[in-house]
């Protein structure tokens, strides 16, 4: 399976892009398709040894910038490069797309080009997090600033799968992000979503609390993009702090630099687990194909590992097990009807 890579998405697009597509293609045998500017590509790949290895260019003419609106981006750039990489998807010529440029206009050209999935209403972004057991995915992470219950329900059903078969949890864990594990904490959104799961033939554990994500104590984390990309923001500056004091604290000791080096094993293994790049990226759940969305300061290293996670996305059939478990629960909204008519009844006004 080739996986599309928009070569000109990221802080250090072609560069660093093209340097982790290389290295996917080298060390892993993944064929890629480098997605952007012809001529600035072959003039990346000309710094590598690349000739033998299953790599291509397909030429795209304009790049959606960080800052721009991503549906009007991807309307008026036709040719945008993370455009391109959906079509190649959607025409078969590739399995997967990685981008480390603007997530929204990722979201926006998933959801224009392959549509979403029957029964997802709106797609989420699930980003794996350390924790001091196994990783545990959140989900969302940043598509979806304003949500319903029957949003967050849907990420619930979305991660359940995911957690299932490539985290592979036999019953994962499903908890709703809250400020309290009691019953009446909460606000109106969480409380109508925990209504609805608490009904559902889901192995939900109820509220979990931040300080709690990180124990891992649950298999599957499910709030509102807001909340969630303040969630994963936190976690990653938390772990550039904490490196950036290690640091400076050993520097300042002589006995400090030596119980480092008497530790350094463990220490280098904690920073393994803090560090983004061995994830990759996180994937776009609930569009009708494959989606990585990788940080904007990917390294070549997060790059590669982005694409072996398309891949390993792929063999999982996440997708087709997607779909069977929503069409087990389509009627989402029927259950809201159902079981919490309040809530029901606000959507209906909202």
């Amino acid at each position: 399976m080739k996986i599309a890579v928009d070569a000109m998405g990221g802080d250090y697009a072609p560069s660093v892009v093209v340097e982790g597509a290389v290295m996917a293609a080298a060390e892993l045998g993944i064929p890629v398709i480098l997605v952007g500017n012809r001529a600035r590509l072959e003039d990346e790949l000309n710094r590598h040894n690349w000739q033998n290895l299953p790599v291509s260019i397909k030429h795209a003419s304009e790049v959606v910038g960080m800052d721009e609106s991503p549906a009007q981006a991807i309307r008026r750039k036709k040719d945008s490069s993370i455009k391109v990489c959906f079509d190649l998807v959607k025409s078969g010529e590739a399995g997967a797309v990685v981008s480390a440029g603007n997530s929204g206009a990722a979201m926006a050209a998933g959801m224009f080009t392959l549509r979403n999935l029957k029964g997802v209403d709106r797609a989420a972004i699930a980003a794996t997090l350390p924790t001091m057991r196994e990783p545990a995915v959140v989900l969302d992470v940043g598509s979806n600033v304003d949500c319903k219950p029957t949003h967050l329900v849907q990420f619930a059903l979305m991660g359940n799968v995911y957690a299932k078969y490539v985290l592979k949890k036999d019953s994962p864990r499903i908890t709703l992000l809250s400020n309290g594990e009691e019953e009446g904490k909460g606000n109106e959104l969480t409380r109508g979503t925990h209504a609805i799961l608490k009904k559902l033939p889901l192995n939900y554990m109820g509220y979990v609390e931040g300080r709690d994500i990180f124990y891992g104590d649950a298999d599957v984390v499910v709030c509102d993009g807001f909340v969630g990309n303040v969630v994963l923001k936190l976690a990653e500056g938390l772990a550039e702090a904490l490196a950036a004091i290690l640091k400076k604290e050993v520097s300042q000791s002589f006995f400090a630099k030596m119980g480092y080096m008497l530790g350094s094993h463990a220490i280098n293994n904690m920073k393994k687990k803090l560090d983004y790049s061995e994830y990759g990226g996180a994937p776009l759940l609930g569009i009708d194909g494959i989606c990585i969305i990788s940080h904007g300061a990917s390294t070549a290293k997060a790059i590669k590992n982005a694409v072996l996670r398309a891949a390993e996305y792929s063999k999982s059939r996440v997708n087709l097990h997607l779909m069977e478990e929503l069409a087990r629960y389509e009627d989402i909204r029927g259950v809201v009807v159902k079981k919490a008519p309040d809530i029901a009844d606000k959507e209906a006004a909202g």
